[in-house]
């Protein structure tokens, strides 16, 4: 290139997205040239003009963004060219995997001290927020039908809140994937200043969430490729609420089963009951007692 025209090339090279923020005149200062110079350089590389380089630049920048963002969030094993077979074997060995790396990383002991504690709690609250809410939810459904005062708190005021009036007696667990989500961490570090038994659920034992709990559980020590909060993630979670669930159960099983008796008696009418199969030798549309499948089936509703 003439030497006016490599200045414009040099400065590009050091300065790539310059045109997306730059009119021609201050790139052409900037690089000590000419707007006509950059207009030269321009066609030297294809493009008609200055605009059509902006546009060029600018539809590059947003490939590359898309790229960077489905590494983030999405991880590099999965590509969006790959089949839908290869995605669901990759899925079924992440899955797996997860599960398996959920089972090597739990700590028995642990695990048996936090369900004495809250079976023993007047009091315990459950924080997650986002994808870790449903988690919340789940465990405290499952904790509240076998006689546990528990509560699941996503936002993040209703939560402090909550956690401010904790005590001695209370349990407070924090469920984060990452371990580094700020409103979990907020809310179970202020039921820790209340005087609440902390817990933390989380897949890095080294997180701040981990830190600042006077337990934790991990719940995977894989690193995983759909981040971050893929849904193999949440079976090793779910795998260990689970368990935590049953601890707790037997901690108090006369309760407990009593409890799950009594919740189950008073949904059961609420449940359709299983329909009986037709027999073999039965004409369709007319059954054993001479009633329509049409009259039984409003008969159900």
């Amino acid at each position: 290139m003439p030497a006016a025209v490599a200045r414009v090339a040099a400065y590009l090279l050091e300065h790539p997205q310059a045109p997306l923020t730059l009119s021609i005149g201050e790139l052409a200062e900037k690089a000590g040239a000419s707007p006509a110079t950059v207009t030269r350089f321009c066609r030297t590389i294809g493009y008609p003009g200055y605009v059509e380089l902006r546009v060029g630049i600018a539809t590059d920048v947003g490939r590359s963004t898309s790229r960077d963002s489905w590494t983030s969030e999405i991880g590099g094993e999965f590509g969006p060219d790959d089949s839908p077979e290869d995605l669901l074997r990759m899925l079924i060995s992440s899955h797996t995997k997860a599960l398996r790396e959920a089972t090597s990383a739990i700590d028995l002991a642990v695990m048996t001290e936090v369900s004495r504690r809250i079976a023993r709690s007047s009091h315990v609250d459950i924080y997650g927020v986002v994808g870790s809410a449903m988690l919340a939810d789940e465990l405290q459904g499952r904790l509240y039908r076998i006689g546990v005062p528990a509560y699941a708190w996503s936002e993040v005021h209703s939560g402090l809140t909550s956690a401010a009036i904790q005590d001695s007696d209370t349990v407070a667990i924090g469920i984060s994937t990452t371990g580094r989500t700020e409103e979990t961490i907020e809310m179970l570090a202020q039921a820790g200043r209340a005087g609440a038994f902390t817990v933390a659920i989380t897949n890095d034992p080294a997180s701040p969430l981990a830190e600042l709990a006077d337990r934790s559980i991990v719940t995977s020590i894989y690193e995983h490729f759909l981040q971050p909060d893929d849904l193999s993630a949440k079976h090793g979670q779910l795998l260990v609420l689970d368990l935590l669930y049953l601890l707790v159960a037997q901690e108090n099983f006369d309760r407990s089963s009593a409890k799950l008796a009594t919740s189950a008696l008073a949904v059961s009418s609420h449940r359709r009951p299983r329909r009986t199969p037709l027999p073999a030798a039965t004409v369709p549309g007319a059954l054993s007692d001479g009633s329509s499948t049409a009259a039984r089936k409003e008969a159900d509703w």
